[in-house]
């Protein structure tokens, strides 16, 4: 039988497959790849002076520069790009990478957003990263507790905790400055009326600011958790970023950075991760719509889903050099392990949840349980005040 010998490949995969041998190796290294450094990590077949001739072809196209001219290449955004969207189906991540990820997501909890926001953090560790996850809006949710802070004679901030995990935090406004004896009573009267337990002992005009004070508080908390126009934001791992050489000038990782100043760009990057149901990558100037300062980065945001509902999506940010193939695998298996937990969760504690809508203030008819649940949290019971006092 005649043997068959293997066909080289033709001179324009052959310059594609140089591209990535570069690429491969910057990002393992980072450092200029000379053709001689080439030659010796799996293009033994070539001379030097043929991969030289690809090199210059190559920097003819824009995918590859010299820093200075005897030195080796570096790959441009343009390069980045080919290579991630070659890569794009072909993940590198090994069986028990799979399996650490899961673990590290597995959880079954009713504090829903406390885990998205462990999640965030642990995006962050998993692919040393800056990263970011949007969030539907988790129903069946109350106020655990209401923590008062002294800001100066005329503010207060509030906090309150919910039984999922949120912390929300509202300014209020008093006309005079109040002790800290009065703000830990009024405290003590905010929870009273969160629980019915442990009346605080007040003197009328305490029982009057606070009445006011839980009326404008609570009316702000039920506006903003009914009618929300965009998804809850988490974010984490900013300082990883000083981990990479390209950051370390302040000027630079400030632009890196300045995509998370603007939280409506912020969303819309995630929403076209959701929308579109798959990963998205972005290099370079494909930033510039969203920041033009962090054109100089990359993000890869992956849409999650609850039930295979896709219902909200996170993305990690790092500079161009970062290690395509892993993070694809890392984030595809991220992907799957924060919705797999979702899932079991809002099954097992019988939660809903719902996507943002613009003027979506139809809290009376689309949840008409909602105001009757929260009675004891809202406004004033006349009746029931003269008859506590």
């Amino acid at each position: 039988m005649k043997s068959l010998t293997p066909k080289k490949p033709a001179k324009d995969q052959r310059e594609r497959l140089i591209l990535f041998g570069l690429v491969d190796l910057y990002l393992q290294y980072g450092k200029p790849i000379g053709s001689n450094t080439l030659r010796e990590n799996g293009f033994e077949a070539l001379s030097s002076a043929t991969i030289r001739n690809y090199f210059a072809k190559l920097e003819e196209e824009g995918l590859v520069k010299q820093q200075h001219s005897s030195g080796g290449r570096i790959p441009t955004a343009a390069a980045y790009k080919l290579y991630a969207e070659a890569h794009f189906d072909q993940p590198r991540i090994t069986a028990e990478e799979k399996k650490q990820i899961a673990e590290l997501l597995k959880k079954e909890t009713r504090e829903v957003a406390s885990y998205l926001l462990q999640a965030t953090e642990k995006i962050s560790e998993i692919t040393s990263c800056a990263a970011f996850l949007s969030s539907p809006r988790f129903d069946q949710d109350f106020i655990l507790e209401i923590k008062l802070l002294y800001i100066d004679h005329s503010r207060l901030l509030s906090v309150l905790v919910t039984d999922f995990g949120m912390i929300r935090t509202e300014v209020l406004y008093t006309d005079k400055k109040l002790s800290n004896f009065t703000l830990k009573r009024l405290e003590s009267y905010f929870n009273w009326r969160l629980t019915g337990i442990d009346k605080p002992s007040l003197d009328p005009e305490e029982e009057t600011l606070g009445a006011r004070l839980y009326k404008e508080l609570m009316l702000r908390h039920i506006v903003s958790y009914t009618n929300f126009s965009s998804e809850d934001l988490f974010q984490a791992g900013f300082s990883k970023l000083l981990a990479y050489p390209d950051f370390n000038d302040a000027a630079a990782l400030a632009s890196g950075l300045s995509l998370f100043e603007n939280k409506q760009m912020l969303r819309k990057l995630l929403s076209s991760a959701t929308e579109s149901g798959k990963m998205v990558c972005l290099i370079g100037d494909d930033l510039i719509p969203f920041s033009p300062e962090a054109s100089a980065c990359s993000v890869i945001a992956v849409p999650y889903r609850i039930n295979q509902t896709l219902c909200g999506a996170f993305g990690i940010l790092g500079p161009s050099r970062i290690p395509y193939r892993e993070l694809f695998g890392q984030l595809k298996q991220i992907a799957e392990s924060i919705s797999d937990s979702l899932t079991k969760s809002v099954y097992k504690f019988k939660i809903s949840f719902r996507s943002p809508k613009p003027s979506n203030l139809e809290f009376q008819k689309n949840h008409p349980g909602f105001l009757d649940q929260s009675q004891t949290l809202l406004l004033e019971d006349q009746t029931n005040l003269e008859e506590n006092r």
